[in-house]
């Protein structure tokens, strides 16, 4: 084949940085675009927070004066039902097209390019809440992160009534020893020979486990196991889950209003096999124990009131407060018009700052003048992207709105079928920025407060020839199991013919599947005794 020249054009779409931020943003939660704000106002001179006193705009939008808002158009009241010409001119402001962006002015040029309005234009006025010491009302309000962390923990508990013991400076220090050696559930996951062992390793001794010091330690360390077992909750300092239940059902038995017979049994049981008392065996272990099933039946219940965890109620669990982006409320009682609004503490107060604006206009040509206009402008474009933003899951709120009417009226399982492109086709926009918006992105509605993914799911035939929401499908099936015989639970069998007699076909492995999501177990399980 004869080497040869060929002109080819093609066509290719670049990211602008503009558009990578503005894709980004749409995507992060509160608490991230928090921390991208703040991140944000350390890096770039030229953004600041705007204070609660600024001066509000009185014209509209002309001389230096003017405010660029942030929060007025988006965070303003939409009906829904109201084909006002605004909401056809806000499917603009969205996330914006790769095409449309592609001819805004790049951050990596000159810095030469002006925008059509003054720097102040781009300052925010949003009534969103700032972090003050003056918001919460008063200065002995704590601070979320400050309250659990003076929540004490497991060790410092027991360290607490360790103080009240009259032990030797030896047995103190083995007691400690295991206090420190607990995990979160409160068990002591390694044997006394173990954590003897890595003692004496840890000290750097040679001793093996016939030597006095091993003896002597191994004897210590049993000493301060039973002290350990001695302190509150019941049930801490053990090796196993069976362990853990026969300390508590020993302290039962100095209880005057138990039962000790049934006490008995429950001991008895905890001695044999785990699996068990998992399944609720009560004929073996009946006969293991030599007592009558009723007994049995009521040693369980005995047993299933225990605490498995002692150390479950110290154990610190971080707390993500959820809050709300979108709050939907109803306008009057009929029902059928809802308001849709953006939840103005979420969203940032920012603007540009207008003396190093006004600074860098007054010094071009100046050297670093290139630097600093480019700065300046990734501050206007990160406002812009931040409104887009807000914009962009307003639009979406509504239209989710809309078509879930019945939803805010009527509960889950009222919710119609909806799928991401119903959505996207509807607003002109792409179904990746669609579950862009619907991630981490939270609606205060009448019935609770609910992610954005929540609306949307499949649907199911109906022997009517329609759908059923896959979400509804699961609300009927909670009802279904709650209002079941708990002596005779329904199998996932009968469950899916239940929902054939409502006319939704739906396979005994979809309400497995559903089942599980919704964390309920099995129809042996659920079993009562």
């Amino acid at each position: 084949m004869k080497p040869g020249l060929s002109l080819r054009m093609s066509q290719h779409l670049a990211l602008t940085p503009q558009l990578q931020q503005s894709i980004r943003l749409l995507q992060l939660s509160t608490l991230d675009l928090a921390a991208e704000v703040e991140q944000m106002l350390d890096d770039n001179p030229f953004l600041e927070r705007s204070s609660e006193d600024a001066p509000q705009s009185e014209g509209d939008g002309e001389g230096d004066d003017a405010i660029y808002s942030i929060a007025n158009s988006a965070g303003s009241i939409r009906t829904t039902g109201q084909n006002d010409a605004e909401s056809e001119a806000g499917s603009a402001e969205g996330a914006p097209e790769l095409s449309e962006l592609a001819d805004f002015p790049d951050w990596g040029g000159d810095g030469s390019s002006d925008l059509a309005h003054d720097d102040s234009e781009w300052g925010g006025d949003a009534p969103a809440r700032q972090q003050t010491s003056g918001d919460s009302g008063s200065d002995s309000d704590a601070d979320a992160a400050d309250w659990a962390h003076e929540h004490p923990s497991l060790p410092q508990f027991l360290h607490r009534q360790a103080l009240a013991l009259r032990l030797s400076e030896l047995d103190r220090a083995a007691l400690h020893f295991l206090i420190e050696s607990l995990n979160d559930d409160g068990y002591l996951s390694e044997t006394l020979p173990e954590l003897a062992q890595a003692l004496l390793h840890s000290a750097e001794s040679e001793a093996s486990e016939a030597s006095e010091d091993y003896e002597e330690l191994i004897h210590r360390l049993t000493v301060a196991r039973h002290l350990l077992h001695s302190l509150e909750p019941t049930g801490v300092g053990a090796h196993g889950l069976a362990e853990c239940l026969t300390l508590q059902l020993q302290a039962l038995q100095s209880d005057a209003a138990a039962d000790l017979a049934i006490v008995r049994i429950a001991l008895c049981a905890c001695q044999q096999p785990l699996e068990w008392l998992a399944r609720r065996d009560v004929r073996r272990l009946g006969q293991a124990c030599r007592a009558p099933e009723e007994r049995v039946r009521a040693a369980l219940a005995l047993i299933a009131r225990l605490e498995p965890r002692p150390g479950r109620r110290f154990a610190h669990v971080e707390r993500n407060a959820i809050v709300p982006d979108v709050l939907v409320r109803p306008i009057g009682t009929s029902g059928q018009q809802w308001s849709v609004r953006l939840n103005p503490d979420v969203m940032p107060r920012l603007r540009v700052h207008d003396i190093y604006a006004r600074a860098l206009r007054g010094h071009k040509g100046s050297d670093g003048h290139q630097a600093l206009q480019q700065r300046l402008q990734e501050a206007r474009w990160f406002i812009k992207n931040i409104q887009q933003r807000f914009d962009t899951i307003l639009r979406v709120s509504q239209a989710i709105v809309e078509r879930q009417k019945n939803f805010f009226v009527h509960g889950a399982l009222a919710m119609r079928p909806l799928v991401l492109r119903e959505i996207a086709d509807e607003l002109g926009l792409h179904e990746s920025t669609i579950s862009r918006v619907t991630s981490a992105k939270y609606m205060a509605t009448p019935q609770g407060t609910f992610e954005l993914k929540h609306f949307f799911g499949s649907g199911l035939g109906t022997d009517t020839g329609g759908n059923a929401s896959s979400t509804a499908v699961r609300a009927l099936l909670q009802q279904f199991i709650a209002a079941e015989n708990p002596a005779k639970p329904l199998s996932d069998s009968q469950l899916a013919e239940m929902l054939k007699e409502q006319g939704i076909e739906c396979a005994r492995r979809t309400v497995a599947k559903y089942r599980e999501g919704l964390k309920i177990p099995v129809a042996s399980l659920r079993k009562a005794l």
